[in-house]
């Protein structure tokens, strides 16, 4: 319980000093006009209140990451327990900060146009199709999870198809009505269900005498081998821990959904608490599941056996709660995976409506952007249910494009400090860059299930990554994009009147 406790507490001690420390050297200005303000038109653009912000950018980012991704990253043992915190704190909530801040001086733009203003044009046209793509594949991530869920714990006497329609049905409706009548109004709701899960995990600590693992007795799994994974040898901790841990420390999808409420938020000042603390509020959330999903790999092995994350989420509610609770907890791990899934098809939406600049406004243009997308996830999804190991597939490309994405816009995010800010500070994001290029790399050249680990010898596989990761600052070229400074259009410094 000392090593929860003392990664709890690091956890807001990184919000309370280091995002201050952020904040000021990215140059807050609250007399500055916001997209908000400046480009308010209704559907997209719509101010709103910051802890109804808050409770929706924290809801977007998390989804089933911080949990079923916590609890696959907790077969490692604690380990995962350093790398929620220290990445949420270093790596995870600068990455969301900055890049929410930088699409809140620039109009509110999606992603890709960011990572062309400072890594160049050509960085701009691939990542505009890569995040698409990765948008589509979280659609239907985030709509298998919440079905097997429902047809395994509420209507077991389903057909297996009912579940995905519904929750596609409102998707669709989600990704084109403005973006305050619907997210704007039950998301809060659901994001304090989310807060409140993770509450209860808590309490079940204590109320159970739960003696969680602790640092000091080894970073690994006893159960499994040294590397605390029982398939090591083809998943070793490096770096599929970090893979499979995304969205509780690091995750590109995020930069994605802090357009959406970039264009909302009234005020500069609330970047810190919006963008910095939902991810931190997210670790927290990560750091809870992964404590419980350790005890369970720790002294409850029998249980464990043979579970995704998502079935192991049943076995946790079951196990601690009384039946009440335990629906209360699966209804809002299910809440919180429709919810990711259909701002992700929303952001997508967006990235393509500005790739093609297409007029938002009217309905019948988003709902023109919006079917190829739909169309495309819904094949993906089909795929995910015929394939008994599809979704455990899925889930790691996905989890791999998650992460390559965060990767290429903390590279972006060191140009714009470099550029912009001068004085060592693009620093603070060249170390997590070089870190997660090489998580990414060994993903490839060393992982044998889906990389090309079974054909290159592991030494070799970790050296090819580590040449990589050094020359990844020529390949990106973030000190060179001069033009990255005035590619984009600012908003007007004035005295914010909302």
């Amino acid at each position: 319980m000392i090593t929860f406790i003392v990664s709890i507490v690091l956890l807001v001690l990184g919000y309370v000093i280091y995002s201050k420390f952020i904040g000021e050297r990215i140059a807050i200005n609250p007399r500055r006009i916001t997209p908000a303000t400046s480009h308010e038109d209704g559907v997209d653009y719509v101010p709103m209140k910051p802890w109804r912000i808050f409770l929706i950018q924290f809801l977007n980012i998390a989804g089933v990451g911080p949990i079923c991704g916590a609890i696959m990253g907790a077969k490692f043992g604690t380990a995962s327990f350093l790398w929620i915190v220290f990445g949420s704190i270093f790596a995870g909530a600068v990455h969301d900060f900055i890049a929410g801040f930088m699409s809140m001086r620039h109009n509110g733009c999606s992603l890709p146009e960011i990572h062309g203003a400072f890594l160049g044009n050509g960085t701009k046209q691939v990542m505009r199709y890569f995040t698409v793509f990765l948008m589509i594949l979280v659609g239907a991530v985030f709509v298998k999870t919440p079905a097997q869920l429902l047809i395994d714990q509420f209507t077991p006497g389903w057909q297996i198809w009912i579940w995905p329609v519904i929750i596609f049905a409102y998707y669709l409706v989600a990704t084109l009505v403005p973006i305050d009548k619907l997210i704007g109004k039950i998301y809060p709701i659901f994001g304090l269900l989310l807060l409140l899960m993770a509450v209860f995990i808590v309490v079940a600590f204590f109320v159970h005498d739960v003696q969680l693992v602790e640092i000091w007795d080894g970073l690994g799994n006893r159960h499994f081998d040294k590397n605390g994974n029982p398939d090591a040898a083809a998943n070793p901790i490096f770096p599929m821990m970090f893979v499979s841990i995304a969205c509780g420390a690091i995750s590109g999808f995020h930069a994605t959904q802090s357009p959406l409420m970039a264009r909302c938020m009234t005020n500069e000042r609330q970047a810190r608490p919006i963008f910095y603390g939902a991810m931190i509020a997210e670790g927290v959330v990560a750091l809870i599941w992964a404590a419980a999903a350790a005890y369970f790999f720790h002294d409850k092995i029998d249980l464990c056996i043979g579970k995704s994350g998502d079935a192991m989420v049943g076995v946790i509610a079951r196990e601690w709660f009384t039946p009440t609770l335990a629906v209360v907890t699966l209804l809002g791990v299910i809440s919180a995976a429709v919810t990711s899934g259909d701002t992700a098809l929303r952001s997508a939406r967006l990235i393509v409506a500005d790739m093609f600049h297409v007029d938002q406004k009217p309905i019948l243009n988003r709902i023109f952007v919006a079917l190829p997308i739909f169309i495309i996830s819904g094949g993906i999804l089909v795929y995910s249910f015929r394939d008994a190991q599809g979704f455990e597939t899925i889930w790691r490309y996905f989890a791999w494009a998650n992460q390559v994405l965060a990767t290429v816009t903390l590279w972006a995010i060191t140009s714009f400090l470099y550029l912009r800010r001068g004085k060592g500070m693009w620093l603070i994001t060249l170390i997590p860059a070089l870190f997660m290029t090489m998580v990414c790399a060994s993903f490839i050249f060393v992982s044998q299930t889906e990389g090309l680990g079974a054909f290159i010898p592991r030494p070799w596989g970790y050296a090819i990554s580590g040449v990589i990761s050094l020359f990844a600052p020529v390949f990106s070229g973030f000190w060179r994009q001069k033009r990255g400074v005035e590619a984009l259009p600012n908003s007007t410094t004035k005295r914010n009147h909302k």
